[in-house]
């Protein structure tokens, strides 16, 4: 197999100002045997000093980083960086336009495809691009994610931590309390996307990078929005990309590690989920948390969903009906 990335920009990436453009990743069809899938970037470099890269739309159904780097995007100025900043608002593209999870073309979880292949399918040769080309610039990455059509988050920032690799945990750590969401998990990410992910990907080359959940439900809300246009703001001036006004600063944010694997609950059979609690509630052991409605039987008593353990909910699926989890 090639390591040589197909994928290609007419852009020279490390020229000074500010551009906008798009990879292009040949996709043969019917119609277009020469066709090739655009991904928009920007590109925006003023004098010497870190690269920030920045990315949304990772899942094409997750809104509020795609609105935040388009802004980001209008703002900056190259006279005004010290360094350079790298914005993808629309990472998976084609799952973008489809309002979806996945990618529509190939059923592409880019997500879940680092570090990719460069002779695989569109999403599987833009994971490798972006793992072979354009992390091994940054300084520091974060890809904007919210819970999508199926999960509702109380938005939070989220790190990989405890696979060993003390120094990267610790700045990931200091990159979290830069961004200053309300709640920052730590998470081994074991039951997610483990190594296949974006985040996980810049970890391995050993570059700082955060991931957000910043909401859900397939909606926009203005709580995650807030979050992120301070967080993306805070982390340029943390590397001293940019300036930032002192009373502008938040970086106050509370630490939760998650291991996923136990933390979640899966409903043991189909049904239509009442819950009785909503995400960021503290729960006790025991509690009921909610109510599983048999859809087949109308008589039988509804099963209660408790929680094995004390916590606080992360997230809650968005949709009522069948095979639910919380977290």
């Amino acid at each position: 197999m090639s390591s040589i990335s197909r994928v290609w920009t007419a852009s020279d990436l490390c020229a000074p100002g500010k551009s906008a453009d798009v990879l292009r990743i040949p996709y043969s069809t019917t119609r277009s045997a020469y066709g090739c899938l655009p991904i928009p970037f920007i590109n925006v470099r003023g004098g010497d000093g870190p690269c920030a890269v920045f990315f949304a739309g990772n899942h094409g159904d997750e809104y509020e980083g795609q609105v935040v780097l388009r802004e980001l995007a209008q703002e900056l100025e190259p006279e005004k960086l010290r360094g350079q900043v790298l914005l993808f608002p629309s990472l998976n593209f084609s799952a973008v336009h489809n309002g979806s999870r996945v990618s529509p073309l190939d059923g592409g979880n880019l997500n879940r495809l680092f570090p990719g292949n460069p002779d695989g399918t569109p999403a599987e040769m833009l994971a490798h691009y972006i793992a072979a080309e354009i992390l091994p610039m940054a300084d520091v990455v974060i890809d904007l994610h919210s819970g999508g059509r199926s999960l509702d988050f109380w938005p939070c920032a989220v790190a990989r931590y405890g696979d060993g690799h003390t120094d990267i945990e610790k700045r990931n750590v200091e990159l979290l309390r830069a961004f200053g969401a309300p709640i920052s998990y730590l998470t081994t990410g074991k039951a997610g996307g483990a190594g296949t992910t974006l985040a996980a990907a810049a970890q391995s080359l050993g570059i700082p990078a955060i991931m957000t959940e910043l909401g859900g439900a397939a909606v926009i809300r203005q709580e995650g929005l807030r979050i992120a246009r301070r967080g993306v703001r805070q982390v340029l001036a943390a590397f001293d990309i940019i300036d930032l006004p002192a009373d502008n600063v938040s970086s106050s944010t509370q630490f939760i590690r998650m291991d996923s694997r136990r933390d979640t609950i899966y409903a043991p059979v189909a049904g239509l989920f009442e819950p009785l609690v909503e995400p960021g509630d503290d729960v006790a052991a025991g509690q009921t948390i909610g109510r599983l409605h048999d859809i087949d039987d109308c008589l039988r008593t509804p099963m209660e969903v408790t929680a094995p353990c004390p916590g606080w909910l992360a997230c809650l699926r968005s949709d009522t009906s069948a095979n639910h989890s919380l977290h």
